[in-house]
């Protein structure tokens, strides 16, 4: 693997680590609060977290990924903790899916990162450019559960 991929893959590895340090003392209940002036609770972040990379990557490549169908109803974009069911994932699930899928990732797409596809509306034709995207997504939703931690 190139050296600016390994880079990518450390940077998301990393990143991914800074969100789950954010939840180091959040219990499974302060997860489910969505405080004031708030949409959504940190257990949300965290299932749109996962779910925002593996859409991207459908989304550009046409391919199915691991990620079920069924968590666009819950971590979607426009969706609310009031789309949550007995099945969505719990917190600790969540956690487990989210150190995980940097690996995943890597695992499943290191090799297919400049493979070119017709672009996505926002013009990425690559794997690496939509990972870079999604790397700044994180950071825009890390700081959302980082707010809602004050708020409780």
């Amino acid at each position: 693997m190139e050296e600016r991929h390994m880079i990518l893959f450390k940077q998301l590895e990393t990143y991914r680590e800074d969100v789950l340090d954010s939840l180091n003392g959040v219990s499974a209940e302060a997860a489910e609060i969505v405080p004031h002036n708030f949409n959504n609770n940190i257990r949300w972040n965290m299932g749109h977290i996962y779910l925002d990379q593996y859409l991207w990557i459908e989304s550009l490549t046409k391919e199915k990924t691991d990620v079920p169908d069924v968590f666009r109803n819950w971590f979607g974009y426009g969706t609310t903790p009031v789309h949550f069911s007995a099945e969505t994932p719990s917190y600790l699930e969540l956690k487990k899916l989210l150190k995980e899928q940097p690996v995943k990732l890597m695992e499943n797409y290191g090799s297919r990162l400049e493979e070119v596809y017709p672009p996505t509306e926002m013009g990425m034709r690559t794997i690496e450019q939509v990972l870079i995207r999604t790397i700044f997504h994180e950071g825009i939703h890390l700081q959302a559960i980082n707010d809602i931690k004050k708020c409780l």
